[in-house]
């Protein structure tokens, strides 16, 4: 059914995660890039589009707020509760 809006709510495919992505050749301006994939896939080694040496950044989680409740892992959330 993929991503769509749908009476005020979101619908969000979550069995395909985003990974964020950055370019690495210092002597050209970093890049950053998303791409949908597979955990069980490895990470890519480039930029799909340019060719271009990449690597997989590691981020600190998500947070939706939805109806006033908090779905989700949140930086600073562990022990404060």
């Amino acid at each position: 059914m993929g991503n769509r809006v749908r009476r005020g709510r979101f619908r969000v495919d979550w069995r395909v995660p985003t990974y964020i992505y950055e370019t690495t050749d210092l002597t050209k301006p970093i890049r950053n890039f998303e791409v949908k994939q597979s955990v069980h896939d490895d990470p890519l080694e480039s930029d799909p589009e340019t060719g271009e040496a990449a690597r997989r950044i590691i981020s600190a989680g998500y947070n939706l707020l939805i109806r006033g409740k908090s779905v989700g892992p949140c930086v600073g959330s562990v022990g404060s509760h």
